[in-house]
């Protein structure tokens, strides 16, 4: 017999999860439209802030959510054994853009810990991409960890 345990994860915890993970999914919500994408990120445990490289062209819909200044969610998840244990973590708050002027050595770093690189080769040429930085700092992070007990009943 199985038996699931739900448990919500300390601070300690959500700040080694968060820092070990690279990937999740940003959602953006505007006039009760959802938009959600898949993104990679940067951690700073010391300050809970994550710092988000977003990609756009002049057309395309993640710009226009992002012009309005949107509610964002940024769910991070692992699962690592599917039949044991499940993670994740829910990050709740504003984006803000960094504007180029007010990046530091320290903010670059952050963003370095992203797994996409900084710049990239994309199918459009680079005057029609958008690069924008961001910030997140949550104003709630929750996190939740699933781990399954396997008993054997006689």
């Amino acid at each position: 017999m199985s038996l699931a345990r739900e448990t919500e994860m300390t601070a300690g915890e959500l700040d080694e999860f968060l820092g070990g993970q690279e990937t999740g999914v940003l959602s953006l919500a505007r006039d009760d439209e959802p938009y959600a994408i898949p993104i990679s990120y940067g951690y700073d445990p010391d300050e809970r802030v994550f710092y988000l490289r977003l990609v756009s062209t002049p057309e395309s819909e993640k710009r226009e959510y992002l012009s309005s200044s949107p509610r964002a969610r940024l769910v991070v998840y692992d699962e690592t054994d599917a039949e044991s244990s499940y993670r994740s973590v829910v990050a709740v708050g504003s984006l803000t853009e960094v504007p180029p002027e007010e990046l530091t050595v320290d903010r670059i770093e952050q963003y370095g810990e992203a797994k996409r690189p900084l710049f990239e080769i994309w199918a459009n040429s680079k005057p029609d991409l958008d690069i924008q930085l961001y910030t997140l700092e949550p104003v709630d992070l929750s996190g939740r960890r699933t781990e399954i007990d396997r008993t054997e009943s006689e």
